[in-house]
C-alpha cells in the first residue's frame, strides 16, 4: 500500500490507494476544482515524490464531483498578474508540472468529467491514457484570457491532433466535447459519462499487473517525442508570462468575472 505519510506535504490534493498498486490523485477544490496557488504548487511538485513509492505501479487522476478542473482559480491569476515574485514562482511550476509528468515514469491515466481546463488540461492531456466522458467539456482558454497558449499546448496539441486542429482551437478557444476530441485524437477514449472512472480504473489496474520495466520503458521512449519539443514549449510558456504583465490580460480577467465578451484593444 502507498505510504500516505510521504504525500502530507500537498494537502491540496487527496491521494487514495486503489489497490493493486494503483494511486488515485483527486483534485478536490471549490469552483469545479479550481487550481489555487496551493493546488498549482502541489500538482507541480508531487510526481517525482509518488515516482519513489515503490507501491505504485500506476496512477488515475480524477476531479471530484462533476468536474475534472474548471483550471487556474482567480487568485492564482491574480498572483500572476500583479506581483513580478508571484508571476516567477508560478513560471516555475508550469515548466516543472509539464515537464515532471512527463519525466514521470509509471503510467498516469486520466478520467476527464465535466470541464477540464488550464491547469486541469494540462494533466487531463498530459496523462499517458485519457479517458473522457461523452459530455467532457475540453477548453484551452489562454487566447480568450488574453496571454499565449503556454502550459502543454505548443508542446502536445500539435503532435496529438495535428497543426491544423492545434492551430483552430488554441486561437479560438473553441470547446470540444468528448466525442469530438476522441475523434480527432486529442484523447485516448471516449465512454459514456458513468463509465468514465470505471474504466480508466480498469486500464489503471491492468497496467499496474504487467510487466513494469517493458511498460515505463515504452512511456519513457515515446515521451522522447515531448522532450524533443521542449524548445517549442519554453518558448510559449515564456511568452504567456509576458502576456501576464500586459493590458490584455486584465481586461480578460474582467470579462471573465463578469460573464462577458472580452473588449481587447
Amino acid at each position: 500500500m502507498p505510504d500516505n505519510s510521504r504525500y502530507r506535504d500537498f494537502p491540496s490534493l487527496r491521494l487514495e490507494a486503489a489497490g493493486d498498486g494503483v494511486l488515485t490523485l483527486i483534485l478536490d477544490a471549490p469552483g469545479l476544482n479550481s487550481v489555487g496557488p496551493q493546488m498549482h504548487r502541489d500538482l507541480a511538485d508531487v510526481w517525482p515524490v509518488i515516482d519513489r513509492d515503490d507501491s505504485v505501479r500506476a496512477v488515475v487522476v480524477r476531479g471530484e464531483g462533476r468536474a475534472f478542473s474548471a483550471g487556474g482559480s482567480f487568485e492564482l491569476i491574480e498572483k500572476i498578474v500583479g506581483d513580478h515574485a508571484g508571476r516567477m514562482q508560478v513560471l516555475r511550476e508550469a515548466r516543472d508540472l509539464v515537464l515532471n509528468l512527463i519525466n514521470f515514469s509509471k503510467p498516469v491515466i486520466s478520467a476527464i468529467s465535466g470541464p477540464a481546463v488550464g491547469a486541469g488540461l494540462v494533466v487531463a492531456l498530459l496523462s499517458d491514457i485519457s479517458v473522457a466522458g461523452r459530455t467532457a467539456r475540453l477548453i484551452d482558454g489562454h487566447t480568450k484570457l488574453g496571454v499565449a497558449a503556454g502550459d502543454h499546448a505548443a508542446i502536445c496539441w500539435p503532435l496529438l491532433v495535428g497543426m491544423a486542429k492545434a492551430k483552430y482551437y488554441l486561437l479560438t478557444c473553441e470547446t470540444l466535447d468528448g466525442e469530438e476530441a476522441e475523434r480527432i485524437g486529442l484523447v485516448s477514449k471516449c465512454v459514456d459519462d458513468d463509465q468514465v472512472l470505471a474504466t480508466a480504473t480498469e486500464i489503471a489496474e491492468n497496467l499496474a499487473h504487467g510487466a513494469q520495466d517493458a511498460i515505463r520503458f515504452t512511456k519513457h521512449s515515446l515521451n522522447h517525442w515531448y522532450r524533443q519539443f521542449a524548445p517549442a514549449f519554453e518558448t510559449s510558456l515564456g511568452l504567456e508570462f509576458l502576456g501576464f504583465s500586459g493590458p490584455d490580460v486584465t481586461e480578460g480577467l474582467a470579462a471573465i468575472k463578469e460573464k462577458r465578451t472580452p473588449r481587447f484593444g
